[in-house]
């Protein structure tokens, strides 16, 4: 089994492939969130056009399931590098917003108890 990179792990290769090719003016927090909401709407452009079925099955087809793949990657590389130049801890984000939405969106009453 093949160990899984960490997000920081991650977050620096995306760093570092950027720094290597002088990319760093261009990644500013606008940019950055362009960026992400333009490949979040690739991911969207797949399913487009699916029935309900067609798009529960996207992974069925290698060609398609591809695709999905490469914009999830894509989304969530501009997330990190967007995280990263702001100084978000996207998990620590994460944990903090579900705790929020605990509180706000409580668990219905239990008909059965």
């Amino acid at each position: 089994m093949t160990d899984q990179p960490d997000l920081a792990a991650l977050q620096r290769r995306l760093a570092d492939f950027a720094a290597a090719r002088k990319w760093q003016p261009f990644h500013i927090p606008k940019n950055l969130a362009v960026a992400l909401s333009v490949e979040a709407s690739e991911l969207l452009e797949i399913f487009q056009w699916l029935t309900p079925e067609q798009a529960a099955a996207v992974m069925d087809d290698e060609g398609t399931a591809h695709r999905v793949r490469d914009e999830v990657a894509d989304i969530l590389a501009y997330l990190l590098q967007f995280c990263d130049v702001l100084g978000i801890d996207v998990l620590a984000a994460l944990a903090a917003k579900i705790d929020r939405n605990e509180l706000r969106f409580p668990r219905p009453d239990d008909p059965s108890e």
